[in-house]
């Protein structure tokens, strides 16, 4: 079922221009033809529109947020360089915590007899913050706790996920080296002969994509042991010596 489907009402999306790159001057610029209603694609959101009106195209977060897209990058899903031909919705500035996010959905399908229609027809979308992507994250995070509810307070099996109990005595720590990408940053600074030839790349590369032959499963074995387990080892130790960053 289509979005607009429910609501017949809802006004199309007007032309639009959209910078072609990023730059200070914002010189170049071409049209973006739309024309549609309901669409969640980056084009023609609604959510996108109405950020670049309302707060201006210089107050919104420039890197571009749609470059795993495989209308920009032949590597999707993947980060990767742009086509050379890649819209330039691509490199148009996008507002992650906007002002409508996915309320506008939220607020709609506030009704029980519509909800399972609305979630039906609006897909995932992390960065549109879409009711399906927020049905799906919060009952991953509830069975997740319930998970490990059942397993430290009533099997009692604490040690265990003790590496988890360090990370969150030192999280601010954790979130600013790890979640924000500081230490990898750091590393990734000094390479040899190409940009690519660094520490980081050459984990990911030998250690846990080659030897598993697959790069989902290599990079999902590289987030679990170079960074969760990495940094819950370094919180355990700063934890040992009594060290911890707070505000």
């Amino acid at each position: 079922m289509k979005i607009d489907s429910i609501n017949p009402n809802l006004k199309e999306a007007p032309d639009e221009t959209l910078p072609t790159h990023l730059s200070s001057s914002w010189k170049g610029k071409e049209e973006v033809k739309c024309g549609v209603r309901g669409k969640l694609d980056p084009p023609c959101n609604a959510v996108g529109y109405i950020d670049r009106e309302v707060l201006g195209i210089n107050h919104m977060y420039k890197h571009p947020a749609w470059k795993r897209s495989q209308g920009c990058t032949e590597k999707s899903p993947f980060e990767g360089p742009f086509r050379k031909n890649a819209p330039s919705w691509c490199y148009a500035p996008f507002e992650p915590e906007g002002i409508l996010s996915w309320n506008i959905f939220t607020m709609y399908c506030n009704h029980s007899d519509v909800i399972s229609s609305c979630a039906a027809a609006i897909p995932l979308n992390k960065q549109l913050y879409t009711l399906s992507y927020v049905y799906v994250t919060s009952g991953a995070a509830a069975l997740a706790f319930t998970a490990f509810y059942r397993m430290v307070d009533i099997w009692g099996l604490k040690l265990w996920f003790m590496p988890l109990k360090w990370i969150g005595m030192n999280a601010m720590f954790v979130y600013v080296m790890a979640a924000e990408g500081i230490f990898a940053g750091f590393i990734n600074g000094w390479y040899y002969d190409h940009p690519h030839n660094t520490l980081v790349y050459w984990i990911q590369k030998h250690v846990f994509i080659k030897v598993w032959h697959s790069t989902k499963v290599g990079i999902l074995l590289y987030v679990i042991f170079a960074e969760i387990l990495f940094w819950a080892v370094v919180a355990g130790i700063l934890h040992l010596f009594g060290i911890y960053w707070k505000l």
